[in-house]
């Protein structure tokens, strides 16, 4: 009987559970579903270079593009999270995210690339990239280290598993095919998931995790008008820390750092005499080797202070690097794409937990916008900068150096901010009306 009792026990866990746990759950399938065919573009350059012809770097252009264009939008995507709802930007960014797909099932010109992957799908990146992450957040008064880490955690993995299956798609069946099917699956999924992901806790009346009882759940606590305020403030007092301006530094780099062995990995792995099939793994083995720090480190950032963390885990990104001056077998691709994994899931899990540390439990997706801005064009520079040193002096080499100087120049970065350990503006509700502030804990 005890097996009965334990598997019972586990449901009623389950269904009992404070719906920010659902919220990671969801979250974590919109982040997956939404951002695979970006982590798995490694692949799509050997794929487009033998279906259409097109040289590395008008492929990594439109990579590229897609980045710039999601960069940029990410401060108003933020912007639009904070005084509208994340919901109702993120089911804006489906429809472009649907639609992108499936007309990118259509291209055969250049031209099309840059218009439905770059253009359509830049757009759907940044609504979703900055409200996701900060959706969950909002959701944890506590325990937000282990909410993030167990997302991030299960987006490595999910990514470890589609590759490979991306793979197996396109070799199977033919391009068009292919995303038809992602964008018609992609699109049930993202739609069904959204109908119950909600930005607010007082959206379904409920407090954050971990919240003081005492205080009384509310429902649509802000108005528009009154959360327009409050986002206007928020910033104006956050870009008074040196962190405001670090941190999209500090992503930025990361970025630069990872993005050229994401983007160029594989296919380098093919000139050194991998097939296809093989390198696709090198992708899957960093993605699943990432969910252990992925799952550590924002739970060690909460608890120790986040600086310490990710700067150790830039250092370790950079480092692994040095790795692909010397790799030629398959094998040894393997041993370099598992330390790899390590530090760039490590450098990139974090930045939640930062967040919080450093400006609380305000309407921080603005701030987090502008970093993944940050983010978003260090994606493309790192890409862009892999493709232009191949084609002009046929060697990698160059490109593994600035990816090491990059991670290497974030974690120094990342020792010039605050310290994490009190929050940087936990005023900044006083010089707001009375109606913008939030309420009082009933006594």
């Amino acid at each position: 009987m005890a097996e009965p009792n334990l598997a019972s026990r586990a449901v009623s866990n389950v269904v009992h559970a404070h719906y920010a746990w659902y919220i990671v759950g969801m979250g974590t399938a919109l982040q997956l579903t939404t951002n695979f065919v970006s982590q798995a573009f490694a692949i799509l350059v050997v794929v487009m270079r033998d279906n259409f012809g097109w040289s590395l770097t008008a492929i990594v252009l439109a990579y590229s593009l897609r980045n710039i264009i999601g960069a940029l939008l990410s401060p108003y995507a933020g912007v639009l999270g904070d005084r509208y709802g994340a919901k109702r930007v993120m089911m804006v960014g489906a429809g472009f995210f649907v639609g992108g797909l499936i007309l990118l099932s259509t291209i055969t010109e250049l031209w099309q690339l840059f218009l439905y992957y770059s253009i359509v799908l830049g757009i759907a990146q940044a609504m979703f990239r900055v409200n996701i992450p900060t959706t969950v957040a909002a959701w944890f008064e506590k325990k937000l280290g282990v909410a993030v880490g167990i997302q991030q955690s299960a987006g490595g993995m999910g990514a470890s598993v589609l590759a490979p299956g991306l793979t197996i798609l396109l070799t199977q069946t033919d391009w068009q095919t292919a995303f038809l099917l992602i964008g018609i699956g992609g699109g049930v999924v993202v739609f069904s998931l959204l109908a119950f992901f909600h930005g607010e806790p007082s959206d379904r009346g409920k407090l954050p995790y971990g919240a003081d009882d005492s205080e009384k759940p509310v429902v649509d606590q802000f108005s528009t008008a009154v959360s327009k305020i409050r986002s206007k403030e928020f910033l104006k007092h956050a870009k008074e820390t040196r962190a405001f301006w670090f941190l999209p530094l500090v992503h930025h780099l990361g970025c630069v750092g990872h993005s050229i062995v994401m983007v160029h990995g594989v296919f380098y792995a093919t000139t050194k005499g991998v097939s296809l099939e093989a390198a696709a793994f090198i992708i899957s083995i960093y993605s699943f080797s990432s969910v252990a720090s992925r799952l550590m480190v924002p739970i060690l950032a909460d608890r120790m202070g986040a600086k310490g963390v990710m700067a150790c885990f830039y250092f370790i990104q950079g480092a692994a690097v040095v790795m692909l001056f010397w790799t030629q077998e398959p094998w040894q691709f393997y041993i370099f794409a598992i330390v790899f994994g390590v530090g760039f899931g490590g450098e990139m899990s974090a930045f939640i937990v930062v967040n919080r540390q450093y400006f609380g439990m305000g309407p921080v997706r603005t701030v987090f916008g502008i970093q993944s801005m940050g983010a978003g064009l260090g994606m493309a520079l790192g890409g862009l900068v892999g493709s232009v040193i191949y084609d002009s002096f046929g060697s990698y080499n160059l490109a593994w150096i600035v990816s090491l100087v990059a991670s290497m120049g974030g974690m120094l970065a990342i020792f010039t901010m605050e310290s994490t350990k009190r929050v940087l503006i936990p005023d900044w509700e006083q010089s707001l009306p009375r109606e913008a502030q939030t309420p009082a804990p009933a006594d």
